[in-house]
């Protein structure tokens, strides 16, 4: 007990405790972490970089719905079209898998070129913006060969390398499509190394924020086994999905393309290249069933009569 008064004196002496008769000092309240943002990131808050996401939406440019003839695009006046249907599977696929986690910025690759990751995004992306108040942005992150610009006929800049590199402002790299919920930003000038730029913070930053406003967020990426930017920005979204074409795609390079992927984030695999024929066969059987049962009941004919033109 000698020990344990002699050290207890030596705290008292060193201004460790208190001398008796006075209370201990309580250790200071906890300081809440100060709110220097509008938003937190991992935990600690972050200054918002310029204006907020809906003031950056209300300067940008609208732009009309021009895509190239041969682009292969949803049309919103053909809606029972066989890839319609497709893409409105997909579309309802992923809607189930957001109200199951918070998903909403996804990655669209491939293994290999020429597989139709473009294609997917670019349709999956107007499959989305089709339902009311679903906010859509489609955003071309493959820097080494864009082509959503060319596919909607609009300037590749501004863009999004040109956000990045601070040569433009995002108002000026967001184009909304007139009359639609569906927004495209464009890949911006060409940049030596890609995945340089996308190593950047301002990256993580931007799909951090372009969620508060977009319900869902469609990059199109260049594919897995050509380039590590797709890889890399997979880690820095919620989902990723991987597109393989029919007769073209290995059971190999699919196998790498996961590999690569470390099997994380991967929402499914979306395939490519079903037969025309035999793909329009069964929905035109369906829906010439459809369009008879609804010309029968609204008096408009016969329940055989095929469907109008």
């Amino acid at each position: 007990m000698s020990k344990v008064h002699e050290a207890l004196r030596r705290a008292e002496q060193t201004g460790i405790l208190p001398p008796p008769g006075q209370n201990a000092p309580h250790p200071p309240a906890p300081q809440a972490p100060q709110q220097v943002g509008s938003y937190y990131r991992n935990g600690a808050a972050v200054a918002p970089a310029g204006p907020t996401m809906q003031e950056v939406l209300s300067r940008v440019q609208e732009i009309p719905f021009q895509p190239l003839v041969d682009a292969h695009l949803l049309d919103a006046t053909r809606p029972s079209e066989a890839p319609a249907e497709e893409f409105r599977t997909l579309r309802t696929r992923l809607n189930h898998l957001q109200s199951l986690s918070p998903i909403h910025n996804v990655v669209i690759t491939s293994p290999s070129p020429a597989e139709g990751k473009s294609f997917t995004a670019v349709n999956l992306a107007l499959a989305e913006a089709q339902l009311s108040d679903n906010f859509t942005l489609l955003a071309d992150f493959d820097f080494r060969r864009p082509i959503v610009h060319s596919l909607f006929q609009i300037d590749r800049s501004p863009g999004i390398t040109d956000y990045l590199m601070g040569k433009a402002e995002l108002h000026d790299v967001i184009k909304r499509v007139a009359g639609t919920n569906l927004y495209i930003m464009p890949a911006g000038e060409a940049v030596l190394n890609p995945l340089e730029l996308l190593n950047l913070n301002e990256v993580k930053v931007l799909l951090d924020r372009l969620p508060s406003v977009f319900n869902w967020v469609i990059l199109d990426t260049p594919p897995l086994l050509f380039a590590a930017d797709a890889s890399l920005l997979s880690t820095l979204c919620h989902g990723t999905v991987l597109v393989v074409r029919i007769g073209t795609t290995t059971i190999d390079s699919v196998t790498r393309a996961m590999q690569s992927l470390c099997e994380n984030n991967v929402l499914g695999i979306a395939v490519n290249g079903a037969r025309r024929g035999e793909l329009y066969s069964k929905y035109t059987y369906y829906h010439s069933y459809y369009y008879a049962a609804e010309n029968a009941r609204t008096g408009g004919g016969k329940l055989d009569e095929p469907p109008p033109a």
